[in-house]
């Protein structure tokens, strides 16, 4: 009994965790299909292997690391496959935002933005200044060293800055 209450407490905080996730997938997969088919398959693989989850740490830390594995894993099988690299690219992808049409349409401009910005640079700025991780946490997530965390924060942070600031001079 106590198995099935946990089980059903692991899938509500998954899906309470969806919004946040596609968020991250598109940051790695730049593509709206690619993003639900990885969110999909992650989905499947943490309630598969639910019982490897000890409970330590975040649920959201372990499900964005494997997140970012399972897309890693996936850009090798497509470079096998196509015998080069994956082309960039950047959908329509929309925000599900509930605010005014205002800030909905400034959300869905800066989320344009982000995903603009090479994929280390968009992942590194949504874990931390979008999703609240910390440097560490978000250096664990990518698997990368916390001072390259910092670095490209920076560099997405500057890049942002300069989009927004392009962008007001256009409107102006």
């Amino acid at each position: 009994m106590r198995q099935a209450v946990e089980m059903k407490d692991f899938r509500r905080d998954l899906v309470s965790l969806l919004p946040k996730l596609r968020r991250f997938a598109m940051t790695l997969t730049r593509d709206v299909n690619d993003a639900d088919d990885l969110l999909q398959e992650v989905c499947e693989r943490a309630i598969t292997r639910s019982h490897l989850w000890n409970g330590e740490g975040r649920l959201a830390s372990w499900v964005y690391a494997m997140t970012r594995n399972l897309w890693v894993d996936e850009i090798r099988k497509r470079k096998v496959r196509s015998g080069g690299d994956m082309t960039d690219f950047l959908g329509s992808a929309e925000l599900n935002v509930e605010a005014t049409a205002e800030k909905a349409v400034y959300v869905n401009q800066l989320h344009r933005m982000i995903l603009s910005m090479p994929e280390g640079l968009a992942s590194v700025f949504l874990l931390v200044n979008v999703e609240g991780y910390s440097y560490r946490e978000a250096a664990d997530i990518l698997a990368i060293p916390v001072g390259t965390v910092m670095s490209r924060l920076s560099t997405a942070r500057l890049r942002l800055a300069a989009m927004l600031s392009e962008d007001a001079e256009r409107r102006a």
